[in-house]
């Protein structure tokens, strides 16, 4: 079956069997190998990407429910020179990452709670981010990534306001 949706900001059009996955399709046929396959069943976090702007684990969505609609995965991800975005440079910055496989899922989704709640408090970085398990970092450098991304957005918003 051919399917139409909009992945990572661009029109795309893929022709897959019915029966497979968001993180088969992009990985497999979209050659997208930054979603990483972990549990399958929801629990770990490593598949997430944003559907429609919500944060879903992409093993539990089937490919032709994202007809018509938004994906955005961890390489659509990117600050406007092309490399890292501010999230992903304080993951660098804080030591917020390790091994880097649950990295993907972890980015994704604190840009969905960033983009819901600019000033979320440590505690709501942490319920965030109870979906993404990670065996590495101990989550205090994540959510201090989080959170130092989040006070320099609010400094950029206080900016443009003044400046505006």
């Amino acid at each position: 079956m051919n399917i139409a949706f909009s992945l990572n900001g661009q029109k795309t059009s893929v022709t897959i069997p019915e029966d497979i996955t968001l993180l088969a399709m992009l990985r497999e046929y979209l050659n997208l190998t930054g979603t990483k396959q972990g549990c399958e069943i929801g629990e770990c976090g490593a598949c997430s990407v944003l559907l429609d702007g919500k944060l879903v684990n992409s093993c539990m969505i089937l490919a032709p429910q994202v007809e018509g609609r938004e994906v955005i995965t961890i390489e659509g991800i990117r600050g406007p020179n092309g490399g890292p975005n501010d999230l992903q440079q304080n993951f660098i910055d804080h030591g917020a990452i390790q091994c880097g496989y649950c990295t993907p899922g972890m980015i994704l989704a604190c840009e969905a709670l960033l983009s819901a709640h600019l000033n979320p408090s440590r505690s709501e970085i942490r319920e965030a981010l109870s979906g993404n398990l990670c065996r590495c970092t101990g989550y205090q450098q994540i959510v201090d990534a989080v959170e130092a991304t989040a006070k320099s957005r609010n400094l950029q918003i206080e900016g443009q306001k003044t400046n505006g």
